[in-house]
């Protein structure tokens, strides 16, 4: 009973603090004039990636390296999956150019180089301070890039967002306030939510690894699912995916990179999580890029495809954490029939794209 109120009011506060946080940073980003694309990949990632890096962190201090690596991992494969698939069926959703030429292939990038690092076992202090300062240099890099954009797109982002305010002075004090409450709830709210996770794993008889890969993955990306959705019903839809991408970047970027600095000893990466869960993150950042340069379109189909598989990638790291009886039996049928359909299908789709343009 304790460790399910301490799940349910942690995740109540990761939730409001998350929703304070992007509310009053997005709006401090439209005084500034950051155009809505690139505050879906900087201001509004950052604010909803705040309780996975809350809980990392708690978790690298603890020295539970394996809920802190995973909630990183299974987050990522969550964003994709999970929430691009469930924005695709409220409405199919646009893809700028831009996130096919530069984001995703960075996203695609960092997933490999994640790989490429735990290769020996172990993310040391170094590694984690090299992927914070590129998750810097990304944010500068961004918002430069959107400063090329012009007044026009910066004043069009205002009028959606209604800053117009006749005194800006206190708009941005009241929207610093914002930001600095819902960081003090989102602070508090992951230690609750770890310490019921934790206790559940444990109740359960289940990894720590596991559960980071699903229950606290899920639970610390329910400030992505709103914010996409919520963008997706309004039509803001460089918002909803650019959320979802840019989240990922910091994902591993600031997330992993801040855990990784705050281990006393580095964290250790076990090889099934190089074996299989890091292969599965890069394939799903892979996969982006085929479904989003159709058309510059995720349609509703390629959305039921994406929450398919992550129906399958749940029910697979349960199976295997159980040693189900019926795991080979599942992962027979993916493997030799699934996977080769949905390839040859993406392949189909793609050729067909190529030669309307």
């Amino acid at each position: 009973m304790v460790t399910a109120l301490a799940l349910v009011a942690g995740l109540a506060m990761l939730i409001l603090g998350a929703e304070l946080l992007v509310r009053g940073a997005s709006r401090l980003a439209a005084l500034t004039g950051i155009a809505p694309l690139v505050v879906g990949l900087t201001v509004v990632a950052i604010g909803t990636s705040a309780p996975e890096l809350a809980v990392s962190a708690r978790a690298a201090l603890r020295g539970q390296g394996d809920l802190a690596l995973g909630n990183v991992i299974g987050s990522n494969i969550f964003n994709v999956l999970a929430i691009l698939g469930l924005s695709a069926l409220v409405t199919p959703l646009v893809v700028s150019q831009r996130l096919v030429r530069l984001d995703v292939p960075i996203v695609i990038g960092l997933s490999v180089l994640v790989l490429v690092l735990g290769l020996d076992g172990t993310l040391t202090r170094p590694e984690g301070l090299l992927l914070c300062a590129g998750g810097v240099a990304y944010t500068v890099f961004a918002i430069r890039e959107s400063r090329r954009e012009g007044v026009e797109v910066a004043s069009e982002y205002g009028r959606q967002f209604g800053v117009a305010f006749a005194r800006p002075g206190r708009a941005a004090a009241l929207s610093a306030g914002r930001v600095l409450v819902g960081l003090a709830l989102l602070v508090a709210g992951a230690g609750w939510f770890l310490d019921g996770a934790v206790a559940l794993a444990r109740g359960l008889g289940i990894s720590d690894l596991v559960i980071a890969l699903t229950l606290v993955a899920a639970g610390t990306s329910l400030p992505e699912v709103a914010a996409s959705i919520v963008a997706a019903f309004r039509g803001e839809r460089d918002i909803a995916v650019g959320n979802v991408i840019g989240s990922n970047v910091y994902n591993i970027l600031v997330i992993l990179g801040v855990a990784v600095t705050l281990a006393a000893d580095g964290i250790a990466v076990a090889p099934a999580v190089v074996a299989f869960d890091i292969p599965v993150m890069i394939t799903v950042a892979l996969a982006c890029l085929p479904i989003f340069v159709t058309g510059y379109m995720i349609t509703r189909w390629e959305g039921a495809l994406f929450v398919g598989y992550y129906a399958a990638y749940t029910t697979y790291v349960i199976l295997a954490s159980v040693q189900h009886d019926a795991l080979p039996h599942f992962s027979a049928t993916m493997l030799a029939y699934v996977l080769p359909l949905t390839a040859v299908t993406l392949l189909v789709v793609y050729v067909r794209a190529v030669r309307r343009r």
